[in-house]
């Protein structure tokens, strides 16, 4: 592999969903923690524009294409990414690709730069992967950090009393995202008063689970986790092999355990532990893909 030009990397972090998914679109607050895993960014020698080691379907290509050309508008740089996060399982692959690539085009420039300058310009390449995304993932991406996060609103930081130790456990190949997010829409849209309570409530339980990282508290933390997935189940946005993972987790000694990202089929699935050491390894035994995080 070439070595970086002029030794220009960046890294980009995926990101999880403590308590809240969908919550943002509808103006609820999300409670959100980067991840240890994550995408790195690395000028290389060649032609400019963008290269991935992922194999990827042809719209995806074409997806990631525009973006670049979006934020270089025509930056001399060739950029090479390499990523040790799962894509497409709700982990912010996109947006963790969007924060490593700014990071490292704003490196380019010479100039000074900070998270304002990074949101900016890794929101231009997440609107050419999603349209209009709720801006929680790339912000929990740049920022590094467990945030209290609403659209529109001051993003705040949470700072753990505890540390608080994740298991990311896998549940198989999911339903795209946009294909989870329309089903969602059509049901909120014939029933809005009912959804909008649903979503009110699960923005009330990222609002207490932030307060519960404050004090510390992990028992009511996970069992705050362990409504917001009975509230996405209700919500017709978990699956058998969700829920599988989510007791197992539990059984294993979680907190709480829930999905995490947009749901669907399939994806990720979180665990809150005191120590994950004997989960790890028994998930792992069985052929779970798992890892642990800090967040």
């Amino acid at each position: 592999m070439s070595e970086p030009v002029g030794g220009l990397s960046a890294f980009g972090p995926g990101k999880i969903i403590v308590i809240g998914e969908h919550a943002a679109v509808y103006g609820e607050p999300v409670l959100a923690g980067a991840i240890a895993h994550g995408v790195t960014a690395r000028a290389v020698p060649g032609a400019p524009g963008i290269e991935l080691s992922a194999n990827l379907e042809p719209a995806q290509f074409e997806a990631l294409q525009r973006a670049y050309a979006a934020a270089s508008k025509g930056a001399p740089l060739r950029v090479r990414v390499t990523s040790d996060l799962p894509i497409g399982v709700g982990l912010g692959s996109s947006a963790a690709l969007s924060v490593a690539v700014a990071r490292l085009l704003l490196q380019a420039r010479g100039k000074k730069f900070g998270v304002p300058d990074v949101l900016k310009l890794a929101a231009v390449m997440e609107g050419e992967f999603h349209g209009t995304p709720s801006g929680v993932d790339h912000t929990t991406s740049a920022r590094g950090e467990l945030i209290l996060y609403r659209k529109g609103g001051p993003t705040k930081a949470v700072k753990a009393k505890k540390p608080l130790r994740v298991v990311v456990a896998q549940a198989g190949v999911r339903t795209a995202t946009k294909t989870t997010v329309a089903g969602l829409r059509e049901r909120r849209t014939r029933w809005p008063k009912r959804y909008k309570r649903l979503f009110h409530e699960i923005g009330t339980l990222a609002s207490e689970g932030a307060k519960a990282v404050t004090r510390g508290d992990l028992a009511e933390l996970g069992d705050l986790m362990n409504v917001n997935h009975g509230l996405l189940w209700a919500m017709q946005l978990s699956s058998e092999r969700i829920d599988a993972v989510v007791r197992r987790l539990r059984a294993l000694g979680a907190h709480g355990a829930k999905l995490t990202g947009a749901g669907g089929d399939g994806g990720s699935v979180i665990g809150l532990f005191d120590d994950p050491t004997d989960a790890i390894e028994r998930l792992t035994a069985d052929g779970v893909q798992c890892f642990e995080s800090p967040l």
